[in-house]
């Protein structure tokens, strides 16, 4: 029988996350705390005003790849108005519950993902 390796916990991956951001100068708030060993994660990533002024995020999610590794995705196909990106993480958020949102503002909009 396989088993799978060991996992980190949610919070410790979700903690690692905010401070690897935070070291590197980008400020990091965990927006919503889910479970803390197994919950799932939407990385939210505050990109400034667009042109119309209207402020602008990206979120990505952890998923299944492809290949049948665990990886991110882009939700909402990239950089969208930020209240749409915000009710997708609602959608979400009410099918999962268990899920986690880190919140990170980063003058290159860089969201700092760990695999």
């Amino acid at each position: 029988m396989m088993t799978s390796p060991p996992r980190l916990k949610t919070s410790v991956r979700v903690s690692a996350h905010a401070r690897r951001a935070r070291g590197e100068g980008a400020f990091a708030t965990v927006a919503r705390h889910g479970d803390d060993d197994a919950g799932a994660v939407i990385v939210k990533v505050f990109l400034g005003r667009g042109g119309d002024g209207a402020p602008r995020a990206i979120a990505h999610f952890e998923s299944i790849l492809d290949n049948g590794a665990r990886g991110w995705r882009v939700a909402l196909d990239g950089p969208a108005p930020e209240a749409d990106v915000d009710a997708w993480i609602a959608r979400q958020v009410d099918r999962d519950p268990d899920l986690w949102v880190l919140e990170i503002e980063d003058a290159g909009g860089r969201a700092f993902l760990i695999d």
